[in-house]
């Protein structure tokens, strides 16, 4: 399985596509067309016909970013534009890019102590202006890629700070648990992934935001005025994040009683993380102070526990995160999260322990 992991959830795009809303439907159309055509390539590199470097590891914290100008073409990384260090350049998508980037790295480093995606000091390298009007964000195993929105229903996709924490946690995923991405391994994958983008958002806010004082958005700034919506998702109300003529309803479901059942995104992955993703947003309010801190130790240390399966579901991952809960803090913690997980519906067990031990 050679999953693109993209911010935008396919359905979304498949709305546009068929709404007849012209030149949007076209542009639509050509992202999922140039999605899938990425997925080939992706799939060529796992099967050994392209070669990925291996990380080398440093002794110290190795923060370097580089942005390159697609050019609105599709050959990356394309022409640099900005390097570590380098002032603004005046061109919007590069600077967020860049700053964003580096707030994901400040997460991990400062709070974590990981060096990077790989925890050995990967360059962070991102490519802006990715096709014409292309609605999505990627990150595609090497680095990330922005479009630049079609302008009528998406801005451009650097405008948030979060899409780049959640698409750069795809790569930490991949090198610490590799979940599966299909089914409730890779709802677990989506949701991990809006946890720490939230984190990133929360944790770089100036000044730097509680769990009870965050919105729990995830990319809030990427719909133009012209959509009914707030976010593509929401971690604290999973399907009240947009409602709109054209886009349709956000469909994720905040409880297993609403779990959707479907072959479709692999299994319903960017629908189904709703779930997971209230789990914590409950979690990190009930521990309190900021998410990064209690809540997000805990998820951190299972996205790196052994005892963690590529195919876990939401049974094996609550269980772990209890449990972790009260290893890292104490029996309240344990409570905490435990509850949490009962308020979706998931209930821990020592059961699903031994399955992700075995």
């Amino acid at each position: 399985m050679n999953p693109l992991y993209c911010i935008l959830p396919p359905h979304i795009l498949e709305a546009l596509a068929a709404a007849g809303d012209e030149p949007v439907s076209t542009w639509a159309q050509r992202s999922l067309e140039a999605d899938a055509a990425i997925r080939t390539e992706r799939a060529a590199v796992a099967l050994g016909l392209r070669s990925v470097a291996a990380p080398v590891p440093t002794r110290l914290p190795h923060r370097q970013r580089s942005l390159y100008d697609a050019g609105s073409g599709s050959t990356l990384p394309g022409r640099a534009v900005r390097s570590e260090g380098q002032a603004p350049t005046g061109d919007q998508a590069v600077d967020e890019a860049y700053d964003a980037l580096g707030a994901t790295f400040d997460l991990y480093w400062d709070v974590y102590d990981r060096d990077s995606i790989d925890d050995a000091g990967m360059e962070l390298v991102g490519s802006v202006h990715y096709l014409s009007n292309y609605d999505n964000a990627f990150w595609n195993g090497t680095q990330m890629v922005f479009g630049d929105g079609d302008g009528t229903y998406f801005n451009r996709f650097t405008a948030a700070v979060d899409v780049v924490g959640h698409e750069l946690t795809h790569g930490v995923t991949a090198h610490e648990a590799n979940l599966t991405y299909r089914d409730q391994p890779g709802a677990l994958n989506e949701s991990v992934s809006d946890v720490f983008g939230s984190i990133v958002k929360q944790f770089s806010h100036s000044p730097p935001q509680t769990a009870a004082e965050a919105d729990w958005l995830i990319g809030a700034g990427l719909f133009t005025a012209r959509v009914n919506g707030v976010a593509l998702r929401s971690m604290k109300d999973p399907g009240t994040a947009y409602d709109d003529p054209v886009l349709g309803k956000d469909p994720q479901p905040a409880h297993m009683s609403g779990y959707v059942a479907t072959t479709d995104d692999n299994g319903g992955v960017h629908i189904n993380s709703g779930i997971p993703n209230r789990a914590f947003y409950l979690a990190a309010v009930a521990l309190g102070g900021h998410a990064w801190e209690r809540a997000g130790a805990i998820w951190y240390a299972t996205l790196g526990d052994a005892r963690l399966s590529p195919d876990a579901e939401f049974k094996d991952f609550a269980s772990l995160t209890t449990d972790n809960a009260g290893r890292l803090y104490d029996d309240a913690a344990r409570e905490a999260v435990a509850t949490a997980w009962h308020d979706v519906g998931v209930e821990t067990s020592v059961a699903a322990l031994e399955r992700g031990a075995s």
